[in-house]
């Protein structure tokens, strides 16, 4: 029997207790999981990056705020979809906030409805990049799987090139193209030149 799926996750980081508490009792009732956090700090140290979930977080704490924390999870590669939350909002946060990916900038007091719209939003978001960076990751390790040859004959078969093209230059037999294609292609799992390129392509973008 497979295990049940971990659901996704709020988590939140406010320095603030009432804050926490209050989002905690707003988003539970909803069926969302909620983890919260008093800091950035603490946040970093016992969040799980593998997890499909979003991120609320204040801007205005002790220590690291919450542009700071969504700049440090940039930094690290999380496609964690954040909503930053402030009492003390202002354009040049804002438009910062925006800049480095944030989904949306709400000032206190929260209209509630405002926020469960967008908490919404951002878990279908997540939901939709985590199968997208699995998917990535799936295809990294088949690439991985590839001799050096079959590597340089998958890049020009993606390429769009032919068999005879490809033997004249690698220099090397069509026989010996045809067998590395073929295994290659089974490798990677791809059944046309067209969805080679795309995984390809899907690699390198996102490396």
């Amino acid at each position: 029997m497979k295990p049940a799926p971990v659901p996704p996750v709020v988590y939140v980081v406010d320095d603030d207790d009432a804050m926490r508490d209050s989002l905690l009792f707003l988003l539970e009732p909803l069926g969302h999981a909620v983890e919260v956090f008093a800091s950035a700090d603490a946040f970093l140290a016992g969040y799980d990056p593998q997890r499909v979930a979003c991120l609320v977080a204040d801007v205005r704490m002790p220590g690291m705020s919450g542009l700071a924390l969504h700049e440090e999870l940039v930094r690290r590669g999380s496609v964690m979809p954040v909503i930053i939350i402030t009492g003390h909002g202002d354009v040049p946060m804002a438009v910062r906030a925006m800049r480095t990916g944030a989904i949306d900038f709400i000032e206190k007091p929260l209209n509630n409805q405002v926020l469960i719209e967008r908490i919404d939003e951002a878990l279908r978001l997540a939901t939709t990049r985590h199968a997208a960076a699995q998917e990535i990751g799936a295809i990294r390790a088949r690439l991985d799987s590839l001799t050096a040859r079959e590597r340089e004959v998958a890049d020009l078969v993606a390429a769009g090139k032919q068999n005879k093209a490809i033997a004249h230059a690698l220099g090397i037999s069509l026989k010996t193209v045809e067998i590395h294609r073929h295994n290659a292609m089974e490798k990677m799992a791809a059944t046309t030149g067209a969805d080679l390129a795309r995984m390809l392509t899907l690699a390198e973008r996102e490396g």
